[in-house]
């Protein structure tokens, strides 16, 4: 059955914004002033309750990476379904441990020991706990801009305005950086307190924005005379999106601990944090996930994985990131109120600067909705046009999209 011969059973835009006003929490936001309900995917595609079809740019935030309803990803998964739904990680599965093994055959350095949680709150929660167990220290350092997650341990570390909710949060013992010299400056002061310093390669949240390369690749050294960890959030960067494995591979470093969530479970619940032998023999004490590492998901991380080496889709990512940001420079050069382009791979940020900068990015994103592109939109003004599409994206796609971007510019400013 056609879409448009079941759109008159969907609840439709009004209908789903009715029964979120009163039934969801008010802090759950929706993008565009005329939003869509999305009711299909495939590939990059996604159409909505009136089979209006889109181009996906954003990929559910870094999510979607090997694309919407993979067959070959979701072949597997419902055979496990079929198979062996759910247990717990008290009992002995086989997915969970395969999934270990193969991560540990594309984590950097020697890090290959990984504890699998639901998402990448959870995973960067982890992560901190383990620094703290390991070192005997509490405090956390973390860039400013950054954003970690939504457990009260995260939130915490998370210094992105908008995501810090909870009143109480300045009573956890953090510290934010902008580089390394206020970097040094809390090390020499607080190095006696500090277990780790947290970081996403590129953040994601705060506006696509990559580190000084310079910083981060003299990183390591730095950490590890205070006795400090460093911890990789590769929570959107992760698996293949920037043109490497990992996004830390761009600076040349191997972090202590490493997080990962998002693409791993191309749309089903996942998150890991991992480390080295050495680090993760101090996890001794009892701890465990109810739905963390289970069959169905573990084994979509597994599909996941096989899909990206099959499809080559890191090398992919590399070069039409390279393609789409050199194309997005051009067209910035264009207009003055373009500030920047930044990113790697098919992660990409374009940041507009205008004195209305929130409410014209605002128009662009439902100018583009409107002819049948989703972008996304971040920064810690939500003025950066984020461009995180499946990494199955094709060059003509990209083309079709940069053809309506232009003329959405045009029209806007």
């Amino acid at each position: 059955m056609a879409l448009s011969d079941r759109s008159n059973t969907y609840l439709g835009p009004e209908g789903i914004l009715g029964k979120k006003n009163e039934y969801l929490l008010p802090c759950s936001f929706h993008f565009y002033k005329n939003p869509p309900q999305l009711v299909k995917g495939k590939g990059t595609r996604l159409w909505d309750h009136n089979d209006k079809e889109y181009i996906d740019f954003f990929g559910g935030v870094s999510v979607m990476s090997c694309g919407h309803c993979n067959d070959d990803i979701n072949e597997e998964v419902i055979n496990q379904i079929q198979q062996l739904q759910h247990t717990t990680s008290i009992y002995l599965t086989e997915p969970v441990v395969n999934l270990a093994e193969e991560l540990s055959h594309v984590l950097p350095g020697s890090i290959k020991r990984s504890f699998f949680c639901n998402s990448g709150s959870e995973a960067n929660d982890g992560a901190m706990t383990l620094a703290r167990m390991y070192t005997g220290k509490e405090a956390f350092v973390a860039l400013k801009g950054s954003l970690h997650g939504r457990t009260y341990l995260t939130s915490g570390i998370t210094e992105i305005p908008m995501w810090r909710t909870d009143p109480f949060l300045n009573h956890l013992p953090m510290y934010f950086v902008e580089n390394r010299k206020e970097l040094e400056e809390v090390l020499e002061e607080h190095s006696q307190s500090i277990a780790g310093f947290i970081f996403e390669p590129i953040q994601g949240n705060g506006g696509i924005k990559t580190l000084e390369h310079s910083f981060i690749s003299e990183l390591i050294p730095l950490l590890h005379k205070h006795k400090v960890l460093a911890i990789a959030d590769e929570i959107q960067t992760g698996f293949g999106r920037t043109g490497y494995m990992f996004a830390s591979e761009h600076y040349g470093i191997i972090p202590d601990i490493i997080t990962g969530a998002k693409a791993l479970g191309n749309g089903f619940p996942i998150g890991f944090f991992a480390t080295t032998d050495g680090i993760g023999h101090c996890f001794t004490k009892p701890s465990a996930s109810t739905l963390g590492g289970n069959p169905v998901s573990a084994t979509a991380g597994l599909a996941v994985l096989k899909y990206i080496k099959k499809e080559n889709l890191t090398n992919k990512a590399k070069e039409l990131g390279q393609y789409l940001k050199a194309r997005l420079t051009t067209l910035a050069s264009e207009y003055q109120w373009i500030k920047e382009v930044r990113g790697f791979g098919l992660m990409l940020g374009v940041e507009i600067q205008h004195e209305q900068a929130p409410e014209v990015t605002d128009l662009i994103l439902e100018s583009m909705k409107d002819k049948g592109f989703l972008i996304g939109k971040n920064g810690l003004n939500r003025n950066v046009l984020a461009f995180q599409p499946p990494l199955v994206i094709t060059k003509k796609e990209i083309d079709m999209m940069l053809t309506s971007l232009n003329e959405t510019f045009k029209e806007i400013l």
